[in-house]
């Protein structure tokens, strides 16, 4: 498979186990299937970059389209569970607006020549490579949002089970940990943006400076 069906594959990976987690009552064999996609959809994030390195397929058009799975991975999820109650909506809502705002900013790098990783990536400092582009940075976020999704799933049948006092503290408790996941992984992507957001602005300013000049240019003529 080429990088791009890899990131294709994921993404459809993500809509599937959605769509089988909304399978309530005793499918039980659904929900550990929708565990398990949820597991490869994850995973595969790291699949189709060493692909491209590995058989020396990396393009531009690729690289977007990794950016783009991300987000809709990331969304799709935490859009679904704060649909079915389970999360706050400020949730995919902080999410969408992260994402946003650093791919903004990555782009505007880009136009410099920088990358989001690699050597020539826009993070200069070793502060701000060490928290987005260090592998341990990068597998603790993926598999902090993988245990986040499919606990969340899991948990999404419970709500269905008949209250007694003693199913109503169990699931108190469940829904706590949940709750401690979903803030765990929000608070691990607003650490990972910040170094994004620091050193992005120096691209923004540049321009901000770039459309003056060119106005001024404009205006003189």
């Amino acid at each position: 498979m080429t990088p791009n069906q890899v990131t294709l594959t994921r993404v459809a990976s993500a809509f599937a186990a959605v769509a089988l987690f909304t399978l309530f009552g005793n499918a039980l064999a659904a929900d550990l299937a929708a565990v398990l996609l949820t597991i490869a959809a994850i995973a595969l994030d790291g699949v189709d970059g060493y692909l491209a390195r590995a058989r020396n397929l990396a393009t531009p058009l690729g690289a977007q389209l990794d950016i783009l799975g991300d987000r809709i991975v990331e969304n799709l999820f935490f859009t679904f569970f704060a649909v079915s109650g389970l999360i706050s909506l400020w949730v995919p809502v902080l999410f969408f607006v992260r994402g946003t705002l650093t791919d903004f900013l990555r782009s505007l790098a880009a136009r410099s020549g920088r990358t989001r990783f690699g050597t020539n990536s826009m993070l200069e400092t070793w502060w701000g490579r060490t928290l987005v582009a260090s592998r341990a940075s990068r597998a603790g976020y993926a598999v902090l949002k993988c245990v986040c999704f499919c606990y969340l799933g899991l948990l999404l049948p419970a709500a269905h089970v008949t209250v007694s006092w003693l199913n109503a503290s169990l699931l108190h408790a469940l829904g706590l940990a949940g709750q401690f996941l979903v803030g765990a992984t929000v608070a691990f992507c607003v650490l990972r943006a910040v170094p994004v957001i620091w050193e992005g602005r120096r691209y923004l300013t540049a321009a901000q400076q770039k459309t003056s000049a060119r106005i001024a240019v404009q205006a003189s003529r």
